[in-house]
């Protein structure tokens, strides 16, 4: 497997994590230094993934309820053992713009910081 497929299966973690509202995921996807990090009504929002992971376990599966998955990749670079990702998803009603990057692990390729814009509502 290469390391953008590595990096892809990780998004996909990560996504999955707040569309099925699964923490354990939140945990798979994130190191566990790692920040989350942007403003929600104009407000600087910062969490641990702990943090991250009891908020996403708060929010009623999108799944169950039978939504629509939306996740885009806008772009993606590798350069080493770290990564940035920059991708488009909805979530909690709302469509963000994260940009997520990545260091190569003892675990494999995980997220290191996320910092997320919330662009407008889900279409």
């Amino acid at each position: 497997m290469t390391d953008k497929q590595a990096i892809r299966e990780t998004i996909q973690i990560y996504f999955d994590a707040m569309f099925e509202s699964d923490s354990s995921k939140v945990f798979d996807a994130f190191h566990e230094n790692a920040k989350i990090t942007g403003y929600i009504a104009e407000r600087l929002t910062e969490m641990s993934v702990s943090d991250f992971a009891a908020f996403v376990a708060s929010q009623s599966s999108a799944k169950a309820a039978g939504d629509t998955p939306f996740l885009e990749e806008i772009s993606l670079t590798v350069a080493g053992n770290t990564a940035v990702a920059l991708v488009r998803d909805e979530y909690i009603g709302s469509r963000f713009l994260d940009t997520l990057s990545f260091i190569k692990s003892d675990r494999g390729w995980v997220i290191y910081n996320k910092l997320f814009h919330i662009e407008g509502s889900a279409v």
